[in-house]
């Protein structure tokens, strides 16, 4: 999204509830067509960003500019902006069809103008022939498409949806994750998405916002977000992680130095500038530990001895928990190999732990600079 154009900006948004503060100076530039998560755990202000957004609360202060034009003070109803709830808002005694094409009907668009646009819109959601149904006669799936339909068949410059899935089983949920996204594609319309679901995030967005405590924590690609957190808030929110302690004990080439985790010294590199005594958390993800079994004392003095707690069998992969001699709990997951002799650890096993040079992620110990 590099080349793309800002479309909406929230700028130093202030918001309260009473004596409770949910957003202060709080920031945020959304690309023209992209799609575009908040992601977060409950209670950290996503919800009342989008409810900004929509027009459904007024910020105390600063500015919402969608194409340029501040729409912080233009009622709900006027904005080209529409939501798909998480409850789906159809209305029970109308068919699909009158549930799609009942925005245009308000707007007073003439019958064979919405009789056109209704069928375009449930093309795009796939229940082309359901015109005639009403919503006691549709599965969950469906009754998520008509909204998604009643909402993209108003033409919004902006689609929100709020924890649109998230009354899905889990198989229709992964269905919808990628419907969605082919949706976005074809229409081009930005679409934000609010949800605490971080699988959902990493698997539709261009980019995602993660917040804590009404405030910004990391926006990247999903990519950046689960390979290089910037905190470790982020790094313990998305996802599975481990933390290895450690102090800068030497700089080598330009950001790559020597950091001592226990007496262990391992080379890692870093994106920003680390000084010699700094404290530091070096983190992977339970995909990037590699585990050999071990039966006299390990020869690599590159890695952490320990034994296996547990392992479960996940389908795909092999999870097991790990715990070090300094007293580190640790999570790896490994492809299941089952032609490979090694790879069947028992319980209480002695285990050797490490990793390769630059799979690892660095991070200054303590709060965010």
């Amino acid at each position: 999204m590099a080349d793309a154009e800002v479309l909406l900006s929230l700028r130093k948004i202030v918001k309260g509830f009473g004596s409770q503060k949910v957003l202060s100076e709080f920031s945020l530039d959304i690309f023209d067509g992209e799609f575009f998560t908040i992601l977060g755990p409950s209670g950290c202000g996503k919800t009342t960003v989008l409810r900004l957004i929509a027009g459904f609360e007024q910020a105390d202060s600063g500015q919402i500019l969608l194409d340029d034009a501040d729409i912080a003070a233009v009622a709900a109803e006027h904005r080209p902006v529409n939501t798909v709830f998480q409850s789906y808002a159809l209305f029970p005694h109308m068919s699909v069809a009158e549930n799609v094409g009942f925005g245009l009907r308000m707007a007073a668009v003439t019958k064979a103008e919405i009789k056109q646009r209704v069928a375009e819109a449930l093309a795009v959601v796939k229940l082309s022939g359901f015109e005639s149904r009403k919503p006691h006669q549709l599965s969950g799936g469906q009754k998520q498409r008509v909204a998604i339909a009643r909402a993209i068949v108003m033409k919004p410059k902006v689609l929100l949806l709020d924890e649109s899935l998230s009354a899905l089983d889990h198989k229709l949920r992964q269905q919808m994750q990628m419907e969605l996204k082919q949706i976005q594609r074809k229409l081009g319309i930005t679409f934000v998405y609010v949800t605490h679901d971080q699988e959902e995030a990493l698997s539709m967005s261009d980019r995602v916002l993660v917040m804590n405590h009404g405030q910004p924590q990391q926006i990247g690609s999903p990519r950046e977000i689960y390979e290089a957190p910037r905190n470790m808030f982020v790094a313990d929110f998305i996802g599975e992680i481990n933390v290895f302690d450690g102090v800068v004990e030497a700089e080598n080439d330009e950001l790559s130095y020597t950091v001592n985790i226990g007496g262990v010294k391992k080379v890692a590199g870093a994106e920003f500038r680390l000084e010699v005594g700094d404290e530091v958390h070096v983190l992977l993800r339970p995909e990037d530990l590699r585990i050999e079994y071990i039966e006299d004392q390990p020869k690599d003095e590159q890695g952490f001895l320990g034994k296996v707690l547990e392992r479960s069998y996940t389908g795909k992969t092999i999870d097991t928990l790990i715990a070090l001699e300094n007293g580190n709990t640790l999570r790896a997951s490994e492809f299941f190999n089952e032609d490979d002799p090694d790879f069947d650890y028992s319980i209480n096993q002695r285990v050797w732990v490490s990793w390769i040079d630059g799979w690892e992620h660095v991070i200054k110990a303590g709060p965010l600079e």
